[in-house]
C-alpha cells in the first residue's frame, strides 16, 4: 500500500489446505514435525511435489534417527487429514504413487552453518527476511488477507464437519477493500473458487454467498455495492493435486502478508530454523508486531539480510510507512544495540523454541504463517520495554 492515505482498494488472496501448493507445503512440514520430534538439531530441506495420483519428496535432510521414518505414510497421513479421501477424484491418500529422492544436506553448506560455539551459528543462507504489521486487525495483518483467511477457514469447517457434504478441498478466496485515509472502510468484492462435487451451480451460489455474508458481515464493511464471484467459471469438480500439479514454497504472499509490504523471496515450508528464511522471517515478524503493539507506529517492516556462514545480520532496516511516532532511525539503532533483540541464528531459535516446537509446523502452513494466537513469533511480551525505551 504505497499510498498510505489517498483512497483506494487493495487485494488479498488466501488459498485452502487442499489447493495443490498447501498439500505439498504440509507435506513437506510434516516431514520436518517428525524429524524434529526425532532431533531437534535436524537440518531438513524438504521439498514435495505433486500431481494426479503422485507425491514426490526430494532435498536434503540430516537427522538422527531418519531411517526410522516412513516418508510415504506421512505424506499419506497429510493428505487424508486435508480430505482427500476418493479415488475416482485422481488424488487420494488410500492410492498414490510416491517416489522418494531425499537424501543427506551438502557438507558444503553444513560447513558453514554449525561452529563448535553453538552461539555463533552461521545463518544458512544468504537474503533478505521481511517481517509486517499493522494495527488495522487485532491479528495485526492486513484486513484483505485476514478477511481471506477467515472465509477459507470457514468453509473448511463447514466440510470437515459435514455441513456442507458436496464441498471438496481445493478452493481460493480473494477479498478487495477500500481504504480511505489509510483505514479501511468498505469491502468492494469477494471471490470464492471453490472445489466441489457436482450438484447444479445455483445451489453452490447460494449456498457459498450465505457462508460469505455470515462470515464477513462482522466485520461490518460489506455493502449492497459489494460484488460477488462465486466459481465464476461456472464448474470446479476437477481440483486438488488431479487438476493442477503442487509445489512446495509457491503461495509465499499468501503465507506472509497478502502482498502489502515487501518480500524477499524465500518459502517457510519445509525447512528447518537453521534456514533464514524462515527463521529470521518469523523474528522479523515478532519485532514489527512489537514495535506496533508498543505504539511506536500503526505500520511497520522490518527487513533483515544475512550471508550465509556469518551469524550476524548484513542490516536492519525499520519502515513505518510514514506513521512512526519515533525516528526509525533511532529504531533500528534500538533493535541492534539496545539488548532486547537478538538477531543472531542461534538466539533467534532459542527465542522463539524453533526447534523444539510445543506447536506443528504443519499446522502453519494453510491460511497463513502470522496472526495465528499459539506461536511465539506473534507474543507481544516485549511492547512495554520497547514503549519505556523509546517513547
Amino acid at each position: 500500500m504505497s499510498k498510505l492515505n489517498a483512497r483506494h482498494v487493495y487485494t488479498s488472496e488466501s488459498v485452502s489446505e487442499g489447493h495443490p501448493d498447501k498439500v505439498a507445503d504440509a507435506i513437506s512440514d510434516a516431514v520436518l514435525d517428525a524429524c524434529l520430534a526425532l532431533d531437534p538439531m535436524a537440518r531438513v530441506a524438504c521439498e514435495t511435489a505433486c500431481g494426479k495420483n503422485l507425491v514426490v519428496n526430494l532435498g536434503e535432510i540430516t537427522c538422527r534417527g531418519f531411517e526410522t521414518l516412513d516418508t510415504r505414510a506421512i505424506a499419506r497421513d497429510v493428505i487424508a487429514r486435508i480430505g482427500y479421501d476418493d479415488p475416482a477424484e485422481g488424488f487420494c491418500h488410500q492410492d498414490f504413487t510416491y517416489v522418494n529422492n531425499l537424501h543427506a544436506q551438502s557438507p558444503d553448506i553444513n560447513q558453514g552453518v554449525d561452529r563448535d560455539d553453538p552461539e555463533e551459528q552461521g545463518a544458512g543462507d544468504q537474503g533478505m527476511m521481511y517481517g509486517y504489521a499493522t494495527d488495522e486487525t487485532p491479528e495485526g495483518l492486513p484486513l484483505p488477507l485476514v478477511c481471506a483467511n477467515r472465509l477459507l477457514r470457514r468453509l473448511a469447517a463447514l466440510r470437515h464437519g459435514g455441513d456442507i457434504p458436496w464441498l471438496r478441498p481445493d478452493a481460493k478466496a480473494q477479498v478487495s477493500v477500500l481504504y480511505d485515509g489509510g483505514r479501511p472502510t468498505a469491502i468492494t468484492a469477494v471471490v470464492c473458487s471453490h472445489q466441489t462435487r457436482d450438484v447444479p451451480e445455483a445451489r453452490i451460489r447460494a449456498t457459498l454467498l450465505d457462508v460469505i455474508r455470515e462470515t464477513l458481515s462482522p466485520s461490518g464493511l460489506l455493502t449492497p455495492d459489494t460484488v460477488f464471484h462465486i466459481n465464476p467459471t461456472g464448474r470446479f469438480v476437477i481440483g486438488g493435486p488431479a487438476g493442477d500439479s503442487g509445489l512446495t514454497g509457491r503461495k509465499i504472499i499468501v503465507d506472509t502478508y497478502g502482498g502489502v509490504g515487501s518480500h524477499g523471496g524465500g518459502a517457510f515450508s519445509g525447512k528447518d530454523p537453521s534456514k533464514v528464511d524462515r527463521s529470521a522471517a518469523y523474528y522479523a515478524r515478532y519485532v514489527a508486531r512489537n514495535i506496533v503493539a508498543a505504539g511506536l507506529a500503526s505500520k511497520c517492516e522490518i527487513q533483515l539480510a544475512y550471508a550465509i556462514g556469518l551469524p550476524q545480520p548484513m542490516s536492519v532496516n525499520v519502515s513505518t510507512y510514514g506513521t512512526g511516532k519515533v525516528p526509525e532511525e533511532r529504531i533500528a539503532d534500538f533493535l541492534l544495540h539496545g539488548g532486547l533483540f537478538d538477531f543472531r541464528p542461534a538466539a533467534i531459535i532459542r527465542a522463539l523454541g524453533l526447534n523444539r516446537p510445543t506447536w506443528r509446523y504443519s499446522e502453519c502452513c494453510a491460511y497463513g504463517h502470522f496472526g495465528r494466537p499459539n506461536v511465539p513469533w506473534e507474543r507481544i511480551d516485549l511492547a512495554d520495554a520497547l514503549r519505556e525505551a523509546l517513547l
